[in-house]
């Protein structure tokens, strides 16, 4: 099962205001392990950088001017993403600024299927704030290294936050454990196919009624006795 943690950063709220993109993080998850492939760009967003938006992920003009534009990284990014379900914090955020550059830059709509982890953190802890940082401390989770936002650290971030909000660790074991147990009954199949008839005896049938002869005397007390003697001679 493949899937893709992302996150964005704008120049503010509303793609219907004006606002756009201006970077973009992508973690790889394979079965909820991190696999170390990640996909981050830097975007010129075509206007300027709101001191609001500025103070959030330090991203300003001088630093964006020479970037790419959307269209220019729409393509490996959708590339990367492939039909790998999204998972991100606030969903419907980054969503909505990832289709409104899909459409200005004439390209589709993204269908991937979504989990909002914002969503997943409200049915796990009712009432409890949910915001990225907040979860980081319930979890344990060291975020010392964000004193800004940006896409591609809060992605590997939120990575573990998604991973303890569902209990990854322990799916990722039982998966393993599961392809293991599959793997050894395969072996065994495979064992079982390639001796079709048993081995021939390697004792005499002489051998075998003094051992069955001995074993009688012991009476029902000795443990060969719970066995078929004639499997001995087999």
């Amino acid at each position: 099962m493949r899937e893709i943690v992302l996150d964005t950063e704008t120049t503010g709220l509303s793609p219907q205001g004006g606002d756009r993109l201006v970077e973009i993080g992508c973690v790889e998850l394979i079965n909820h392990i991190p696999t170390g492939k990640t996909h981050h760009v830097y975007i010129n967003p075509e206007r300027s950088m709101p001191e609001e938006a500025f103070r959030v992920h330090g991203l300003g003009d001088d630093f964006l001017a020479d970037k790419p534009l959307f269209k220019a990284v729409a393509e490996d990014f959708r590339a990367f993403i492939g039909d790998a379900t999204l998972v991100i914090h606030n969903a419907p955020f980054d969503m909505g600024f990832l289709n409104a550059e899909m459409e200005w830059a004439g390209l589709p709509r993204l269908t991937n299927e979504v989990i909002d982890t914002v969503m997943v953190a409200r049915q796990k802890h009712p009432g409890a704030r949910v915001s990225l940082d907040a979860l980081c401390k319930h979890y344990g989770i060291d975020n010392s290294r964000r004193t800004l936002h940006g896409a591609l650290l809060d992605s590997e971030i939120l990575a573990e936050v998604y991973l303890e909000l569902i209990g990854g660790k322990q799916v990722s074991l039982a998966l393993v454990a599961e392809v293991e147990a599959t793997s050894f009954s395969v072996q065994t199949r495979i064992a079982v196919a390639r001796r079709p008839t048993p081995l021939p005896g390697r004792i005499s049938s002489a051998e075998a009624e003094a051992h069955a002869a001995f074993v009688e005397k012991m009476g029902e007390s000795a443990i060969w006795a719970q066995y078929d003697q004639s499997a001995i001679a087999e």
